[in-house]
């Protein structure tokens, strides 16, 4: 689950960016949804979901882990 703390600052890091929801989505093959339901905690990525994820957003991948 990532935190509201995290969650604000993977937020900003898209932002900053200049991405979309849709394109960090649609680069690691999961839809807009899938991706705002594991920021909100509703959905655990794989590891490897998590390890694109944060290779894109250049964050550690364990912070989709972090309860």
């Amino acid at each position: 689950m990532v935190r509201v703390e995290e969650k604000r600052k993977l937020e900003a890091k898209r932002i900053k960016m200049n991405m979309k929801q849709e394109e960090i989505a649609g680069r690691v093959g999961i839809s807009r949804q899938h991706y705002n339901r594991i920021l909100n905690g509703k959905r655990k990525p794989s590891v490897e979901l998590a390890k694109q994820l944060g290779t894109i957003l250049n964050v550690e991948w364990t912070i989709f882990f972090i309860d």
